[in-house]
C-alpha cells in the first residue's frame, strides 16, 4: 500500500514507519523537522515541508499518489496548549484542514488520525470506553476532538474513511535500539525520570573517577606512564559530570546509525518534579495508562488493514487498561534501574485530569490488537536500555 505519513520523523511516527516498512509498504514521510529528526525515518522516502503549505502538499500528493494517509503531525504539549493555545489551533486544526483538502482533491479514501485520550477530559468513570462523554480539559484535547469531527464530516461528504486512535500515554523505546526519544523540551514522565537517574549516577561515577585520580600514585615528572594516564583521563571525560552520548547505537550495533544528541540526557534535571499531590487518587498523584510505543505503532497497521477491509470509519482507545500513579512510575523506575531517584512535590500543572485509564476491549475485539509490552517494568526497561548506557552495573 502507498502510504503518506505526516510527522513521521517524530517519536511515534518513526516507530510506526519502521513497522510499516518491514511489512513492505511503500512509504513517504513529510515533516518540517521542527521537533522530529530526519535520521529517525528508517524506511521509505522523505520530503521536508510544512502541511500548512498547500503548494507543497499539492506537489507531494500529485507525485506520490498515496492510497492512505497517517496523520501524526501536531503540537502536543498539554501545559503549553493552556498557556499558548493559538499555535495549537493553527498546527492541529488549520494545518489539518489544508492537509485533508489536498487528500480529498487527490481522492485518498483512507486515513488514520493520531488522536488522544485528552478528548475525554476529566472522566466520569474508569476505565474509559469510546462512548464516554467528551469534555476536553485543555486546548490540546479540544483540537483533537475537533480533528475527529472534521474527519467525520469528510467521511459523510467525500467518502474519506478514517480511524481515530485515541492514545493514552505513549512510552518506551524501540527494542532494537535504532530509535529513541530525543526532544528539545521533554515533558514525558518516564524519560524525565530516567534522565534524573542517569544524571545522578553519572555525577557519582565522575566524582569516583576524580577521587581515584587524586589518590593515584604520582609518577616522576616527564614519565611516559604519567603522560599516558593524564591523556586517558582527559579523553574519558573524568572530572566532568557529562559524558558523551549517542542517540543511536554505535555503528555495527544492531545496524544502528550513530548521531550525537543535541543535549546530553544527564544534563536535563536533578530531581523528578511531581506535579500535584492532592488529586482524588490513592496516593494523590495523577494516574495514567502507559502503552509501549511499539504496541501503539502496531495499532496503526491494524487500523489500516481494518479500513482497507471494512471501508468504514471508527474510533479506538489505545491503552493497556491499567493505570499507574506518578509515584508508582518513579518507584518502578527505581526498581528497574537499581538507583535512587530523588523526587519533589510541586504544584499542579494546568489542564491535567486526575486519572486517564483506557478500556481496550473494543480495539482488542475489533482490530485484534494485543500489546506485546503490557507491563510497566518492561516499558521502563526498554527506555533504560538507552538512557542508562554507560552506567556501571545498570540493570
Amino acid at each position: 500500500m502507498k502510504i503518506l505519513v505526516t510527522g513521521g520523523a517524530g517519536y511515534i511516527g518513526s516507530h510506526t514507519i519502521k513497522k510499516l516498512g518491514r511489512k513492505g509498504h511503500e512509504l513517504l514521510t513529510i515533516d518540517n523537522l521542527s521537533t522530529g529528526h530526519r535520521e529517525a525515518v528508517l524506511f521509505g522516502g522523505f520530503k521536508k515541508g510544512d502541511i500548512r503549505d498547500p503548494v507543497f502538499l499539492k506537489r507531494v500528493f500529485s507525485a506520490f499518489r498515496p492510497q492512505a494517509l497517517i496523520h501524526f503531525a501536531a503540537s502536543a504539549i498539554v501545559p503549553e496548549s493552556v498557556t499558548n493555545p493559538l499555535p495549537y489551533w493553527e498546527n492541529n486544526i488549520s494545518a489539518m484542514v489544508t492537509l485533508l483538502r489536498a487528500a480529498v482533491e487527490h481522492r485518498v479514501k483512507m486515513a488514520v488520525f493520531s488522536s488522544s485520550a485528552a478528548v475525554y477530559g476529566e472522566p466520569e468513570k474508569v476505565p474509559i470506553t469510546e462512548d464516554h462523554p467528551q469534555h476536553p480539559a485543555n486546548p490540546y484535547g479540544m483540537t483533537k476532538l475537533v480533528g475527529e469531527g472534521i474527519l467525520a464530516d469528510c467521511d459523510l461528504a467525500h467518502g474519506l474513511k478514517s480511524v481515530c486512535l485515541r492514545y493514552f500515554n505513549a512510552s518506551g523505546l524501540d527494542p532494537d535500539g535504532e530509535l529513541v526519544e530525543d526532544r528539545e523540551v521533554e515533558t514525558h514522565l518516564i524519560p524525565l525520570v530516567l534522565k534524573v537517574a542517569a544524571s545522578h549516577e553519572r555525577s557519582r561515577m565522575a566524582a569516583k573517577a576524580r577521587e581515584q585520580s587524586r589518590l593515584r600514585p604520582v609518577k616522576p615528572a616527564g614519565c611516559p606512564a604519567l603522560l599516558r594516564a593524564t591523556s586517558d583521563s582527559q579523553s574519558s571525560g573524568a572530572g566532568s559530570s557529562l559524558r558523551p552520548v549517542r542517540a543511536y547505537g554505535p555503528e555495527g550495533e544492531q545496524g544502528a546509525k550513530a548521531r550525537p544528541l543535541r543535549h546530553a540526557p544527564s544534563a536535563m534535571r536533578s530531581v523528578v518534579h511531581i506535579f500535584g499531590n492532592d488529586y482524588p487518587t490513592p496516593d494523590g498523584t495523577c494516574v495514567r495508562d502507559y502503552i509501549h510505543v511499539n504496541d501503539l505503532a502496531q495499532a496503526h497497521i491494524l487500523a489500516l488493514e481494518w479500513l482497507s477491509r471494512e471501508k468504514r470509519s471508527g474510533a479506538f482507545n489505545v491503552g493497556n487498561g491499567r493505570g499507574y500513579s506518578v509515584r508508582q512510575v518513579v518507584e518502578t523506575a527505581r526498581q528497574v534501574t537499581g538507583l535512587p531517584i530523588p523526587s519533589q512535590d510541586v504544584p499542579r500543572r494546568p489542564g491535567d485530569p486526575a486519572e486517564l485509564v483506557a478500556s481496550s476491549v473494543k480495539i482488542r475485539k475489533v482490530l485484534g490488537w494485543k500489546p506485546e509490552f503490557p507491563e510497566l517494568e518492561k516499558i521502563i526497561a526498554s527506555s533504560w536500555a538507552y538512557f542508562g548506557r554507560g552506567i556501571e552495573g545498570r540493570k
